[in-house]
């Protein structure tokens, strides 16, 4: 059995930052990451996003508990879904659509493989 643990996840410094992969308009939105992948199929981190609209790429199935910010989710086909601070979200795989960040978020987050 691994345990993976996360200390000070609201202002723990991150690892890796980027331009987000299909950005959709201004502001381009950075994202920031710490995780750890693990041998047993699943990957937990810290996920850090400033404001802009960009496409979910992600097809993993995803569980996240947002710990600051504000943002959207209109998963294709879909109504959005208006996401803050302490809300959390079970993501099925192959979950795509636009995510919309109004205020930079922070979330915990759980890929399942």
């Amino acid at each position: 059995m691994r345990i993976t643990q996360f200390k000070n996840t609201d202002s723990v410094a991150l690892e890796h930052s980027n331009p987000v992969a299909v950005p959709l308009g201004e502001p381009l939105a950075i994202a920031s990451v710490t995780s750890v992948e693990r041998s047993d199929g699943v990957e937990t981190g810290i996920w850090e996003c400033t404001p802009g609209r960009w496409r979910r790429q992600i097809v993993q199935q995803e569980f996240c508990h947002f710990i600051k910010g504000r943002c959207t989710f209109t998963p294709d086909a879909g109504e959005p879904l208006s996401i803050e601070a302490g809300d959390a979200l079970m993501l099925p795989a192959n979950s795509t659509g636009i995510w919309d960040i109004q205020e930079t978020v922070r979330k915990t987050y759980v890929l399942i493989f």
